[in-house]
């Protein structure tokens, strides 16, 4: 494959199925709603279609620093995986 061209993995998803991360609430009443939306996106999605998933969820309102019951958001769970790089990116651009 040229390395100009990406590959697709799977069909394509729907927005309305992208959307739908959006309606996940966390049971712990700690956590911010926004922060436990990005990481069901995270776990959830593939990556291009997590950066089509974060313009949803700034379009709604949410918050990209939204932290868990020990103060961390989510570029800061994430930073030590394998595949966060990409996600912090996307991140980073949606705050502009």
């Amino acid at each position: 494959m040229r390395k100009d061209k990406k590959q697709i993995i799977g069909d394509e998803i729907s927005d309305d199925y992208i959307k739908a991360f959006l309606l996940f609430e966390p049971a712990d009443g700690v956590t911010s709603p926004s922060l436990h939306k990005l990481v069901k996106a995270y776990r959830g999605l593939r990556v291009d279609d997590f950066q089509r998933f974060v313009g949803f969820f700034v379009e709604a309102g949410y918050d990209l620093d939204g932290k868990d019951a020990e103060g961390k958001t989510f570029v800061e769970q994430i930073a030590d995986q394998r595949t966060a790089p990409e996600y912090i990116e996307i991140i980073d651009n949606a705050r502009g």
